[in-house]
């Protein structure tokens, strides 16, 4: 039987998809209840209003991306524990959400059988690694010695980097993140500095060649 103290915030820009977490979650956890929130401001005004034993967190919402929130709710609440729930593929996001303290890494088309065996796994205080992820963090550990480029990018700029190899203008990555376009603009720059990279095009062919994007 589970317990009747579970408590899982949920943190997604679409209430949609919010819904759908929760009706799979109560279909195998009755009695846990669920607090809401669609962007960084609610995640980190409801993480200190209840005891949670569980956050599902978004990497892309309005404002400050879902990797700032889950190293801020890190730094505060240590011992809660985060799944990172995204539509990136894994070996865009999920060592880096590994790394910063995730318990687990789970794209937004898994089946509802496989988030609750990671939800219970989880709740025992261990993390749930897919053999795909387990695979690319053995390979970051390999490659620590032989840094790649990327790696130097802030959370923020790495995400920005894959939408501009991926063809999207500035203007359209500032509206997908509800920042500004000067905003951005900065984040290239950055980009461009740290990788030692002169345009757009060269950009996504450093992200082809590296497997970055599809």
């Amino acid at each position: 039987m589970e317990s009747p103290e579970i408590k899982i915030l949920i943190a997604d820009d679409h209430g949609v998809v919010r819904e759908g977490i929760m009706k799979t979650i109560k279909a195998n956890f009755p009695t846990a209840e669920f607090g809401e929130a669609s962007d960084a401001v609610g995640v980190l005004r409801l993480i200190h209003t209840a005891g949670w034993n569980l956050v599902i967190l978004d990497i892309s919402m309005p404002g400050r991306n879902g990797m700032e929130v889950l190293k801020e709710i890190k730094e505060t609440y240590p011992g809660i524990p985060v799944i990172m729930f995204s539509m990136y593929p894994e070996d865009q996001f999920a060592v880096r959400s590994i790394k910063a303290g995730a318990s687990a890494y789970l794209s937004k088309n898994i089946s509802s059988k496989e988030l609750s065996e990671a939800i219970r796994i989880i709740l025992k205080g261990e993390r749930y690694l897919t053999s795909s992820l387990a695979e690319l963090i053995t390979n970051e550990l390999r490659q620590d010695s032989n840094k790649n480029t990327h790696d130097a990018l802030s959370d923020r700029e790495y995400q920005v980097f894959l939408l501009i190899a991926s063809g999207k203008n500035v203007t359209t990555i500032a509206g997908e993140l509800s920042l500004s376009v000067k905003t951005i603009s900065v984040y290239r720059a950055n980009i461009l500095k740290k990788m030692n990279l002169k345009n757009n095009a060269e950009i996504t062919y450093y992200a082809f060649k590296n497997d970055l994007v599809g």
